[in-house]
């Protein structure tokens, strides 16, 4: 089983951001040291982490909000992913890009680097800037829905914000797909953002019991883009200052009636002999996640339709398929698109097909 880096790094993030009274702070960062280089020598003649670069930056990232120097050659290694162009899959590699940038500013701006590693690790996270602005779409999403507020991040901790036009487009992006926003782990990458902050922020809180500060004192560092009018939508959330309060927060209503999706299994070569696996019409109540799809599917014809998922902080993630399994290590996974060919930008558990619609689950390589 891959090191959980990811889920680990996140946790400290959040632990980091709510100043508690008391916290395993020192050994879960020893752990996060540990599981970052489980990461990488357990796939070393791969030349990529077991997890994924995702996952590994997230680690960095956590490393340095914690004030703890990262060896120059975990450092290296995300450099040259960078450098390489290997750190995303399916053309699409914003968040993993957002994600790296910001352990590199990170770093950077703590000063837990030399003066020539600080400054190649400035011109990346720049660099990783300049290529989010031009992946905008002209809906002014960047990449997808989810990973727009890892590149607001990245925007905010880099000091563009005032000035990169793609900031503002990709915020009313944002504002207009709040109900995207539905899970734990997705709510915690755009609530920093519409606050006009990132996680960078969190290095520089200092909490109660730090010397050298009032209670409630905090310097948010050097970057920051003041609220604009209309950002935050009062149905969903209420920021004052550092509190957040839920309300009006209600169940979707049901929909009456049903619909018919037709669901598509593809597997290319060298995986398959044959592209089209499954192809079948599934009737589903009208507000049926594809999630639900899958599981009529399974319930309708048993022997020729199943499927695994495996539980995430983002949801239910779809790992197996009439017995395919897509692996960390053979670089595969199940593309979720709708036809002709247009990826989906939500997990299987939020989606919800129209009616008619033909949805394609393809094994993919990235």
């Amino acid at each position: 089983e891959p090191p959980h880096t990811g889920r680990l790094a996140l946790y400290l993030l959040g632990l980091r951001a709510t100043c508690p009274t008391h916290s395993p702070h020192r050994s879960l960062v020893t752990w996060l040291k540990h599981y970052l280089e489980e990461d990488w020598t357990g796939s070393r003649r791969h030349g990529h982490p077991l997890t994924n670069y995702y996952q590994y930056g997230l680690g960095v990232l956590a490393l340095c909000v914690h004030h703890k120097r990262v060896r120059e050659e975990v450092i290296r290694r995300l450099l040259t992913a960078q450098h390489h162009g290997r750190l995303g899959h399916s053309g699409n590699a914003v968040d993993t890009e957002a994600v790296v940038a910001l352990a590199f500013t990170c770093l950077e701006q703590r000063r837990l680097v030399g003066t020539e590693l600080a400054a190649e690790l400035r011109a990346a996270a720049h660099r990783a800037s300049r290529s989010m602005a031009e992946a905008q779409g002209p809906d002014g999403v960047i990449g997808n829905i989810y990973s727009t507020p890892w590149a607001l991040q990245v925007f905010l901790a880099t000091g563009v914000c005032q000035t990169e036009p793609a900031f503002g487009h990709a915020m009313a992006a944002l504002l207009e797909n709040l109900e995207a926003f539905s899970t734990a782990a997705t709510m915690a990458q755009v609530l920093p953002v519409l606050h006009g902050r990132s996680y960078l922020d969190i290095a520089s809180l200092h909490c109660q019991e730090e010397p050298g500060r009032s209670q409630g004192q905090r310097d948010w560092g050097q970057h920051w883009c003041p609220h604009r009018d209309g950002w935050v939508s009062p149905v969903l959330w209420w920021l004052l200052a550092d509190t957040l309060t839920p309300l009006d927060m209600e169940a979707p209503a049901e929909v009456p009636g049903s619909k018919t999706v037709q669901l598509v299994v593809e597997c290319p070569l060298p995986w398959c002999y044959d592209l089209k696996l499954y192809d079948r019409l599934v009737p589903v109540p009208a507000a049926a996640s594809l999630l639900d799809v899958l599981q009529a599917a399974a319930a309708l014809e048993p022997r020729d339709f199943s499927f695994h998922t495996q539980d995430t902080f983002q949801g239910p993630f779809l790992t197996e398929v009439l017995g395919l399994e897509a692996r960390q290590e053979k670089r595969n996974y199940w593309q979720l698109l709708t036809a002709p060919n247009i990826s989906l930008q939500m997990g299987i558990a939020d989606y919800r097909p129209q009616d008619e619609e033909i949805l394609i689950l393809r094994l993919s390589e990235w």
